[in-house]
């Protein structure tokens, strides 16, 4: 299978167009050759008209192109109609999406009012109770007939008025009914999303784009090359649009960075029609990440060669995970890389005398190796490697300076050309091979960076790692960590997965977020999921060691990976108990004074 036309030589995904809206009037075509489309979603109550209409044209006056609100009950979605006519009084035509999950009914109001209605296949008139039960195919077909049943309706509305639809899949919940067949996994996401696909594609309706999110970036990855390659397996009428995101990506650099390893790398591919970045912040800050991410593409994909590269086959597998296997490399006194080694942190040595005096006797975020100290082997990828040109496996090689091909690129014809010389060096990647002139903002570079290490982590390649294109010393050294903790290789600080709020939330994402970071981000190794409510919670937050959920009005449900244990907790006493219970299950230590 082929999730994109070259890993090499970029080219855009095909799809066919989606009509969101009237183009004529304010709405927009996601796909074809259309520009990549930014979206963003309402933090607010549905049933507060006055907040979603200011939210709105806030997002629309810095860029969105298309808005997202939650209607959980027929209610929410009813007064989807006057909010809708109160922004078209206004003269503000973006396009409308209607977010739905559990009920069909709301789905059914929804679609009267807006240009777009998304369902989650996951919980979309099917069941999601983590229950363990075996489906022969006889029962397996009949709940599928009861979910088509369901479904068609909502289609058939579409039809009939002229909707577009998002048949958007999330890792943190899939049906039991899939769960039980394929599992958690990449694989079961696709068929969840290809099932109501067939459902459409029965009545004859295509204006439909599907999503694949995740809070793992290497998940959300996987996932939608999956998709991508069974769609093209399908046929060429498959060619449905893409809407990228990673969910619950959190707050501030983090957030971001997770944002940029996901949908970065995918952009970086050719795949994606539409993004969201989700954060746990004010809506308009993410439309400003969006642009920026959009903005660094192009220069993060095309080559200055005048000839394509030619086509060679991978030496990994790009639908499922494994890291390269490597010798190890000494890299210093205290330090080696590659083999079992976790993937090391190097820095220049202008970047090493400045932070180096600085750092406490037991902080975890240290340079590991000095770049011009490193017993290192620069390579150019675009030619064939002679075994005997290369000292010995244990030798660290990585792309020299100065080749004009993307990091990306490189690094993966350099991981090809290793393997096919039959070599098993461990590598050091470089966020960039050329200086930029002149440095890049933080806020780019940060993006920049975590796209193309990012992008190689997730494929396996990478032993050390370099960042050089944030000019700030510390902030270089910082950003090269976090990426390693963003793309699941390290953990040195407490993990944050974080929804970024809508009308569903219980309580005030932002307040408690910081609430729960300022007691507990001394507990490195821990992972900790902040949901605003339950239908991505319990799932999504599966490989979280334990879960802050909004359970109802003023009170917090408490998890253990994805299994509540204490129950309508008051919000004054939910932090408290959090840390109780991380106390109780051994994960607690105190936070050093110093």
């Amino acid at each position: 299978m082929k999730y994109c036309a070259s890993p090499w030589n970029v080219n855009r995904r095909p799809t066919r167009e989606v009509v969101v809206g009237d183009p004529a009037h304010g709405g927009v075509i996601i796909g074809g050759h259309h520009p990549v489309v930014r979206q963003s979603m309402l933090t607010c109550d549905t049933m507060d008209t006055a907040a979603c209409i200011q939210q709105t044209l806030e997002l629309v006056e810095v860029g969105c192109q298309v808005v997202r609100i939650t209607a959980p009950t027929v209610k929410d979605a009813a007064n989807l109609g006057p909010i809708v006519d109160a922004l078209r009084n206004r003269g503000c035509l973006v396009p409308i999406v209607a977010d739905i999950h559990f009920k069909p009914d709301a789905a059914m109001e929804a679609v009267k009012w807006v240009e777009k209605v998304r369902v989650n296949p996951g919980n979309y008139a099917d069941k999601k109770k983590f229950a363990i039960r075996e489906y022969d195919d006889i029962a397996y077909e009949a709940e599928l007939a009861r979910v088509e049943e369901a479904f068609t309706p909502l289609v058939l509305e579409c039809v009939r008025l002229r909707r577009a639809l998002r048949i958007g899949t999330n890792h943190g919940s899939l049906s039991d009914r899939i769960m039980n067949r394929y599992g958690d996994t990449p694989l079961g996401m696709v068929e969840s999303a290809l099932e109501f696909a067939r459902f459409c594609r029965k009545q004859d309706f295509h204006n439909f784009i599907f999503s694949m999110k995740s809070s793992n970036p290497k998940v959300m990855i996987e996932c939608y090359r999956l998709l991508a390659a069974r769609l093209d397996e399908l046929g060429p009428d498959w060619n449905y649009p893409l809407h990228l995101g990673v969910t619950e990506a959190g707050e501030g650099e983090d957030g971001r960075i997770k944002s940029a390893i996901g949908i970065g790398s995918l952009l970086a591919d050719g795949i994606g029609d539409t993004i969201r970045v989700s954060l746990t912040e004010d809506s308009p800050r993410e439309i400003a990440v969006c642009n920026d991410l959009l903005a660094q593409i192009p220069s993060l994909t095309h080559s200055g060669l005048s000839n394509p590269l030619p086509e060679a086959p991978l030496s990994w597998d790009p639908f499922s995970f494994t890291r390269r296997a490597t010798a190890e490399a000494i890299l210093n006194d205290d330090y080696r890389c590659g083999s079992d080694q976790t993937v090391r942190v190097i820095v220049t040595r202008a970047v090493h005398d400045q932070v180096a005096p600085r750092i406490p006797a037991k902080a975890d975020v240290r340079p590991e190796g000095v770049f011009e100290d490193l017993n290192l082997l620069e390579l150019d990828p675009r030619q064939s490697i002679d075994p005997a040109a290369i000292p010995g496996d244990s030798q660290l090689v990585t792309v020299a300076d100065s080749i004009p091909l993307p990091p990306i690129t490189a690094f993966r014809l350099l991981a090809v050309q290793l393997h096919r010389a039959g070599r098993r060096n461990p590598i050091l990647l470089k966020d960039t091979l050329l200086p930029l002139s002149p440095p890049a903002s933080p806020d780019v570079a940060l993006l920049r960076a975590a796209i193309n290490i990012g992008a190689l982590l997730a494929d396996g390649i990478g032993d050390a790692i370099l960042v050089r294109g944030e000019s700030g010393a510390g902030a270089s050294l910082r950003l090269a960590y976090n990426i390693l903790q963003a793309a699941g290789c390290r953990s040195f600080k407490t993990d944050y997965v974080a929804c970024p709020s809508c009308g569903r939330t219980l309580f005030n994402l932002q307040t408690v977020t910081a609430r729960i970071k300022t007691r507990t981000e001394h507990l490195k190794g821990v992972k900790i999921a902040i949901m605003g409510c339950i239908v991505n919670g319990p799932g999504e937050m599966a490989d979280a060691d334990f879960g802050y959920v909004g359970g109802a009005p003023g009170k917090i449900n408490l998890y253990i990976g994805k299994t509540p244990v204490r129950f309508n907790i008051p919000e004054t006493e939910a932090v408290d108990r959090l840390v109780d219970l991380i106390r109780d299950n051994g994960k607690w230590v105190e936070p050093d004074p110093a």
